[in-house]
């Protein structure tokens, strides 16, 4: 009687914890500029957190916020008129721009993720609000952050490098629920094949934009070598059929 192979499981979801930086590396808000980037070279980081005189973290200072120093001719120059108009903001810029403190430059505010959140949840607040870290709570405690660079580092971890070769049979059946669980997926309409770790996409579609998307979502299972299209094009406004690009 053959074998039946199960449907394989999503791997669980990843966690902040997992994928961060432990450990805080900052300055007082006291500090001073050569004080902060001495500390952000010896450390080998591109930001700091920024603490009030009980510890508490009240911001940050990141290669951002040095990017238009004075010392490096790149304060924002405006016309004057509109320095004058806008002199709140000109004396703030200014400020960083000129500033020899870090209480002077630095961002005040910083945001925060739990530890134990799924790693999704911090890609989705850093892409939303526009930053490139954030700070990791475990409860009211501080205990690390987690930054783009953190991600990439993950990412590098998670891409499956050299492994034993699969069965063709496992291969087809992982693809397959995947297209199962990708709700943009044409899987009435695609079938799969898999020989000597190739997969082969026949049938058709009617957008074709959906090649893409089928190729990367083979090409991530682990064991596949290649992937083949032979997928017709039927397109939806004159239900004119073109053939698939790939008859090899």
């Amino acid at each position: 009687m053959p074998a039946v192979l199960e449907r394989p499981q999503r791997k669980p979801a990843m966690r902040v914890n997992e994928v961060m930086s432990p450990g805080l590396i900052g300055a007082p808000e006291t500090a001073s500029l050569e004080q902060a980037l001495q500390t952000m070279v010896s450390r080998n980081v591109s930001a700091l957190l920024v603490f009030d005189g009980i510890g508490a973290v009240v911001g940050i200072l990141s290669e951002g916020d040095l990017m238009r120093r004075a010392e490096l001719g790149a304060e924002r120059k405006r016309p004057r008129w509109l320095d004058f108009l806008l002199a709140g903001r000109a004396a703030r810029e200014y400020a960083r721009s000129h500033g020899r403190r870090v209480d002077e430059i630095m961002t005040r505010g910083v945001l925060t993720v739990e530890a134990n959140a799924e790693v999704a949840e911090a890609v989705d607040l850093m892409l939303s609000a526009r930053v490139r870290r954030l700070l990791v709570m475990r409860g009211a405690e501080p205990v690390g952050v987690i930054s783009r660079s953190d991600l990439v580092r993950a990412l590098m971890r998670a891409i499956p490098g050299g492994m034993a070769p699969r069965d063709d049979a496992a291969i087809q059946v992982e693809i397959e629920a995947e297209m199962e669980r990708q709700p943009w997926a044409p899987a009435g309409s695609v079938r799969v094949t898999v020989q000597d770790g190739v997969a082969t996409f026949e049938g058709s579609l009617t957008d074709d934009k959906l090649r893409d998307g089928l190729r990367a979502l083979a090409e991530s299972v682990p064991g596949v070598k290649d992937v083949r299209d032979r997928l017709a094009w039927i397109e939806p406004n004159c239900g004119c059929y073109i053939a698939a690009p790939n008859k090899a």
